[in-house]
């Protein structure tokens, strides 16, 4: 592939995936303005073949990658880490065949890239090679993984000496708790919008546009942002501001790094009846309000999982009666704020029946921060899918969200919290 070409590509690939409804237009970026050493790599093309005991993975980029690989368990996964990589892959090429269940691709954190393989059995790679193609004017990664025991990928395993740089550890519950009305030492009723997924985590699609979840939920939380900074002494921020990747317990600490009043993950859901519709505000519980509920928190809950991810960032549990007062207390405002923005939808935003619901969602788990979760509605409806690309529609969401924002902060000022 000559240059030129894979400069073409380059500028597609860096809109691909967007919907021309969900985002407001962008000052249009080229590679010419790009140093090419800082410009990310472009993969450009990929294919998958083999059996279910040998696979190969190839994909061509315009500049030699630097890849590393590592093993994670639960499930088996290889992860090839890069550094940051468009992927203007077709899909269909790429699909999971042979010894891998499933294939993902995409951002991670500042400056890196990942792809993980999912495999049905334990793994090794057998071949990772990097080859230069016609003339240095592209270069092709080959990766070939073949079945081992159970025995051989425990000791691939405990060989790793990779600590994975994206999993930065929250703070355990030891930490000074400061509930609910902490402000950063701002003055300023402080609120994080957290727009889900994100990276190589593109969360649903939809039915009929195939938009990314993780394009919506942005675009929405940009816009309940700037409605929420219209509040009086309100100061609201996003977790993630542009395509990338953050753990749950990142975005968890986030919150709590800087003092949060509340937290706001912004989230849309798809099912298999394309006939139900509508949003939902979650609350965190042990115990799930349904089943519709329970199975939201299981996928939601997979994220780190789709990045590669372990589980070490999870914050410990600690046997202290204070912390878990905290957390009731959390709990309560969290309920309460739920209440308030079903309130300022009913008539005014489609709900689905029983609007509020709880589950055990590992996002909402700040014992310090009372936190819901918005399913904004269902990408697997057409109806909804049309609304939630609606710009119109997000802002006037927005303003209904940022007054249940504003009542639920009165209350609580009126109660004393």
């Amino acid at each position: 592939m000559r240059r030129g070409a894979v400069a073409a590509l380059l500028i597609a690939a860096a809109f691909a995936g967007f919907s021309r409804t969900a985002l407001a237009a962008e000052p249009v970026v080229t590679t010419a303005s790009i140093p090419v050493a800082d410009a990310p790599l472009l993969a450009f093309s990929g294919r998958v073949a083999g059996d279910d005991t040998r696979t190969r993975l190839v994909i061509d980029f315009d500049r030699r990658p630097d890849v590393s690989v590592h093993y994670v368990a639960n499930p088996y996964r290889i992860l090839l880490d890069l550094p940051e990589t468009v992927f203007s892959l077709q899909k269909e090429d790429v699909a999971a065949r042979g010894v891998f269940s499933d294939i993902r691709y995409g951002a991670m954190a500042a400056g890196r890239s990942r792809i993980v393989l999912t495999a049905r059995h334990p793994v090794k790679v057998v071949v990772s090679d990097v080859r230069e193609e016609e003339g240095g004017v592209s270069y092709r990664l080959i990766v070939d993984a073949e079945v081992v025991t159970t025995a051989a990928f425990s000791e691939l395993l405990a060989g790793q000496t990779w600590k994975d740089a994206t999993a930065i550890p929250a703070a355990s519950d030891g930490d000074q708790l400061l509930p609910g009305a902490a402000a950063g030492g701002s003055g300023s009723f402080v609120v994080a919008v957290d727009a889900g997924h994100g990276g190589i985590d593109n969360g649903a699609q939809g039915a009929v546009t195939g938009t990314n979840e993780k394009v919506l939920t942005l675009a929405f939380a940009q816009e309940l942002t700037a409605e929420l900074n219209k509040l009086p002494s309100t100061q609201a921020f996003l977790t993630r501001e542009k395509d990338e990747f953050l753990s749950l317990p990142q975005r968890v600490q986030l919150a709590r790094n800087r003092g949060a009043n509340l937290l706001i993950s912004v989230h849309a859901d798809t099912l298999r009846q394309k006939d139900i519709r509508g949003a939902t505000v979650y609350t965190i519980s042990d115990k799930a309000s349904d089943s519709l509920a329970a199975n939201l928190a299981v996928r939601e809950n997979l994220s780190d999982e789709i990045a590669g991810m372990t589980l070490e960032g999870e914050p410990a549990e600690v046997a202290d009666i204070l912390i878990d007062l905290t957390r009731r207390e959390t709990q309560a405002f969290s309920i309460s704020l739920a209440k308030e923005v079903v309130g300022s939808f009913e008539g005014k935003v489609n709900l689905i029946n029983n609007p509020h619901r709880h589950a055990g969602f590992r996002v909402l788990k700040a014992p310090d921060v009372p936190s819901v979760l918005l399913e904004l509605g269902f990408l697997s409806n057409k109806e909804d899918e049309q609304l939630l690309l609606d710009p119109a529609w997000q802002k006037k969401v927005a303003e209904l969200l940022a007054q249940a924002v504003q009542r639920y902060r009165s209350t609580v000022v009126a109660n004393g919290g």
